[in-house]
């Protein structure tokens, strides 16, 4: 796991978790992410890739992230991620936590407004498919920090 410095981002910022996938090995979306966060002024732990399930829960439980971000770029990220979520929520110290997900989630391209919704109302607050999200998913995380969720 690697940790973001906490003495750089100061204690304004969001503890945050970011994590693959169990099936998703890609790790340069996450170093991303991380360095993304930690400009941004928040600490992070990385959890790396291939994550499993319980592994994610039980981090999860002991860090008590103000948010949790799930990437995947292998194109299964929905299927696993209506899954993850399914078990974030039914964890009682999870279920409030502001938890999105981005990155290519299908095989069939990105934008799929059908893909977006079922995420969402799995538990979900919000999803970013592909690069052209980077945007939202910054004003987002802002708005988590001002207290304001989008």
């Amino acid at each position: 796991m690697e940790h973001g410095n906490a003495e750089q981002n100061g204690p304004g910022g969001l503890d945050v978790v970011v994590t693959t996938t169990a099936s998703d090995s890609h790790t340069w979306n996450l170093v991303y992410l991380q360095f993304l966060l930690e400009e941004m002024g928040h600490r992070v732990t990385n959890l790396g890739a291939c994550v499993p399930d319980a592994l994610l829960l039980s981090e999860c439980r002991r860090a008590e992230p103000d948010l949790i971000v799930v990437s995947s770029v292998n194109g299964h990220g929905h299927q696993e991620g209506l899954r993850v979520i399914e078990a974030l929520r039914a964890c009682p110290e999870l279920r409030s936590t502001p938890t999105v997900i981005g990155g290519k989630l299908g095989i069939a391209g990105a934008d799929d407004p059908d893909r977006e919704r079922a995420l969402l109302a799995a538990g979900f607050d919000a999803v970013f498919e592909d690069g052209a999200a980077v945007a939202g998913f910054r004003a987002f995380v802002g708005g988590l920090r001002s207290g304001v969720l989008l």
